[in-house]
């Protein structure tokens, strides 16, 4: 398919979330805030599994990778926008939009299959815990983290490199605060359902097959819970999944309704985008730190190692006879 060389348009024109300009302030300020809390929140989980020896898990190895893909996913759409909201060319080169689009779906592809392995690892903790430093060893899990990366990355390249077949002729203005693949296909002047029909299978296919898995996971982990006779067995057995319950929750649903359908823009997709380029990486960090307790314990212990030093109260020189 050898479209490239047909479009004439170098760049594109992002659309604001709002009309109304006196609220452009307004929404600079508030997003600021959410991607500065979106960092700081993910780089202090990340820090405190790398400094605190208590959490040297499997578990929170993979909780670790996943707030610095938060981080890289707010990263590739947020201080664009920012710059849009306080620009009045809101422009992109037409290499950058297919850039922007390639790193969207790595990330957001990446993230999707190590959601799908943190659910494994709980049903490997629930469902057979004498086994599970056995199955769930340092080798193992750096192999599913590499995995779920060279899948983000097929999934990423297949969608950036037919995107970027389509040839565009004008208009060019996307209909979107970011670079994706519905708003970009819309503008294409060619045929485009064959490869639209490409796209959604794609995506429907790691949506729909993640969750299967994940569906097929927490079907073993609610039937072992269910067999614990101590209630506060199964409380604490239930709570070690409730935080990745909600994070797979607030990902999976807004990534279907907005991949899992023909390319057509609808009044809710950018809302909707919002929802998961925004505050689903900021509410990542505050999931597991809030319903996490020795999260919460090391970050404390950090910042207070940082406020009060030990130092030695003695110091013992040692003379040359």
């Amino acid at each position: 398919m050898a479209y490239r060389n047909q479009s004439s348009v170098k760049e594109f024109t992002l659309s604001d979330l709002s009309q109304s300009y006196e609220s452009h302030a307004i929404f600079f300020v508030v997003f600021l805030v959410l991607y500065l809390m979106t960092l700081s929140g993910n780089l202090a989980i990340m820090t405190a599994v790398h400094i605190d020896a208590h959490l040297r898990s499997p578990m929170y190895f993979f909780l670790s990778n996943l707030s610095f893909l938060d981080i890289c996913y707010s990263t590739v759409t947020i201080p664009k926008m920012l710059i849009n909201l306080l620009s009045e060319r809101k422009t992109i080169s037409f290499n950058q939009c297919i850039s922007q689009l390639f790193f969207l779906h790595l990330f957001g592809g990446t993230e999707c299959f190590l959601l799908t392995v943190m659910a494994y690892d709980r049903y490997v903790a629930i469902c057979n815990p004498l086994r599970y430093h056995i199955v769930m060893n340092h080798r193992f899990c750096f192999w599913l983290v590499a995995f779920s990366w060279f899948a983000g990355f097929l999934h990423s390249f297949t969608q950036a490199f037919l995107t970027y077949q389509l040839p565009f002729c004008g208009p060019n203005k996307i209909n979107h605060f970011f670079c994706d693949v519905h708003p970009l296909a819309v503008l294409a002047c060619a045929d485009t359902s064959f490869i639209d029909m490409f796209i959604i299978a794609n995506s429907g296919m790691i949506s729909l097959g993640c969750f299967v898995v994940l569906l097929f996971f927490y079907l073993g982990i609610i039937t072992a819970i269910l067999r614990i006779h101590s209630s506060h067995g199964r409380h604490k057995a239930f709570s070690t999944c409730a935080s990745h319950i909600l994070v797979v929750t607030f990902f999976f649903g807004p990534c279907v309704f907005i991949y899992l359908r023909p390319p057509i823009n609808y009044p809710a997709d950018k809302l909707i985008s919002v929802l998961y380029t925004v505050l689903t990486p900021l509410l990542n960090p505050l999931i597991y730190t809030l319903r996490n307790q020795e999260v919460k314990n090391a970050i404390k212990r950090f910042f207070k190692n940082k406020k009060c030093p030990h130092y030695p109260t003695k110091i013992h020189i040692k003379l040359p006879q």
